[in-house]
Formats: structure tokens, C-alpha cells, sequence
């Protein structure tokens, strides 16, 4: 079986001692750099290699980025070999923030070709909650034989955002930041407050319930529904603060069966690069 969205921990306990299956841990703190491999070393999955977003799942910073730009494919590509991911393995993500950190890498598998990746439903948290066994082994898996076919289709730059913006079949754009960062009465991260005009907000804790779950397709269907009743048939992008939890914004359009949008990787950090471009607040 293939699993391209979600697994239950007891789904990837099934297939953990598969030879194709490859589990990445994705814990961080934006606040505390070093804590994510920190609590990786003290405590994992078996088998789990450790996937830093500084490092792992961003390039370098350029005064034209956003703060987590995408690393060159091949530095990618070789960095997934390294894990020991091949074509035909089945990834599974985690992390212990609801998915919020590793949605990014789940969507980058996407977006370099691998469509046979997971996120595990209910985090490390919820692995240890059904008594699943745990280890401190520092993973060094035999290389994997990954070939990346990167799809440029899947993200969008800003460039392209604001002329798709001001077209008159009014492209749709989400943004997944907490509505006071959106809203513009707080900004604990970026030089101004906001977000780009047009804009529509999803949180997307809003597509967790309890004890950091997911919520049911029915459910994600319905939150989907209320923010946008009728799906354009065009093209359509999810943003943030810095390209991360967008890509937990596409995760749960595809579950609630909406088009994928495009991920404007550098997000709200990304757009305060120009000063010339707009700013609005409220609540859009």
C-alpha cells in the first residue's frame, strides 16, 4: 500500500521494517535552532533519520529571499540520497508540531518528483502515546538512489503572484499565518506587520483537532468550503511567513480533495524584500 498523504502511527508501525520505507524526523524550533537535533538524539523513531529546516530544507538566505528559500535540486537530491530514499521508497515525515514543520518536506518530495510520502498523523507525540517503541540510535542509513524531476509548477514567485493578483479572474491566494500576524496587530518575526492585499486567511492549525490530529476529510472539506465555496478552475497559492506551513495549507486542500495550489516559497518574508510592494491589514 501507498500512502501520499497521511499515516496513522500504527499504519507506519506496520511497514517500519520495510527496506523501502525511510522516516524522517523533522522536529525544530525556529526560537532554539539546535533543539530540534537535540531532541532527535534523546528520542526517536527507529530507523528515523534527522532532517534539519536551516540546513536540510533551505538554501541560502539572499537579500532577495524569504528566510527559508529552497535549496538548489541537486544539493536536495543529495541530501535525500544521503537519508537512504531511493524512487521507490515510502517516506514518511514527522515532527512534534502537528505537521507544521514537516509539511515542508512532505511537499518538497512533491516538488522533486516523489509522490510516495506521508506525514504521520498525531506527531512523535502521538507515535509514543500508542506505546510504539522509541530509540536514540543516530541513523545512518546505506546511501538511496534518488533522481530528483523537480516540477517548477508547484511554486510561485512574487513576481508572478502580483501580476496574477491584479488579473481581473481574481486569483485566489491563502495565507496560513495565526489571523493577528495576518491581520497586521502583531509581528514577531518580520520587519512589518500585514499581509499581501487580496489575500485570504487560513490557519493552519484550524485543520488540527484534538491531541494534534487531523481533522477528518469531512471536516477539511467543510473549512475549505466556508473560506472558498466554489474551487476556480484555474491555478491557485498558499503562502506564510517563510514558505513552511503553506505547504501544511496544500497538504490539507489535497486531503479535503482540492486542487494542489502553488506554494509562494518566499512568503510573507519574501514579499517585505521589495519595500515598493503593498501592505494591508485587517482582516482582508
Amino acid at each position: 500500500m501507498t500512502y501520499s498523504t497521511l499515516i496513522s502511527p500504527d499504519e507506519l508501525l506496520a511497514i517500519a521494517d520495510d527496506p523501502r520505507t525511510r522516516i524522517v524526523d523533522c522536529r525544530f524550533s525556529l526560537l532554539e535552532p539546535a533543539k530540534g537535533r537535540q531532541d532527535y538524539e534523546a528520542g526517536h523513531i527507529p530507523g528515523a533519520v534527522y532532517a534539519d529546516l536551516d540546513v536540510d530544507l533551505a538554501g541560502p538566505v539572499t537579500e532577495e529571499t524569504g528566510r527559508h528559500p529552497l535549496p538548489e535540486a541537486a544539493e536536495f537530491e543529495a541530501c535525500l540520497r544521503r537519508w537512504g530514499i531511493s524512487n521507490d521508497s515510502q517516506v514518511v515525515v514527522y515532527d512534534d508540531l502537528s505537521g507544521g514543520l514537516a509539511a515542508r518536506l512532505w511537499w518538497m518530495l512533491g516538488w522533486a518528483g516523489h509522490e510516495r510520502v506521508a506525514l504521520l498523523d498525531g506527531g512523535y507525540s502521538g507515535w509514543k502515546a500508542a506505546g510504539h517503541p522509541e530509540s536514540s540510535d543516530v541513523e545512518a542509513p546505506e546511501a538511496g538512489t534518488f533522481s530528483a524531476s523537480v516540477n517548477p509548477e508547484k511554486t510561485i514567485d512574487a513576481e508572478e503572484l502580483e501580476g496574477r493578483l491584479a488579473a481581473p479572474e481574481g486569483f485566489i491566494l491563502v495565507d496560513a499565518r495565526e489571523a493577528a500576524r495576518f491581520q497586521g496587530d502583531v509581528e514577531p518575526i518580520d520587519p512589518v506587520a500585514g499581509h499581501v492585499p487580496g489575500a485570504l486567511n487560513l490557519p493552519f492549525a484550524l485543520a488540527m483537532g484534538e491531541n494534534g490530529r487531523w481533522r477528518s476529510k469531512t471536516e477539511l472539506q467543510g473549512l475549505w468550503d466556508t473560506l472558498i465555496p466554489e474551487q476556480p478552475r484555474h491555478e491557485w497559492a498558499v503562502m506564510c511567513g517563510s514558505g513552511v506551513t503553506a505547504c501544511h495549507l496544500a497538504l490539507s486542500a489535497c486531503i479535503a480533495g482540492r486542487p494542489e495550489p502553488r506554494v509562494y516559497v518566499g512568503s510573507w518574508s519574501g514579499w517585505l524584500r521589495n519595500p515598493d510592494r503593498p501592505v494591508a491589514s485587517g482582516a482582508g
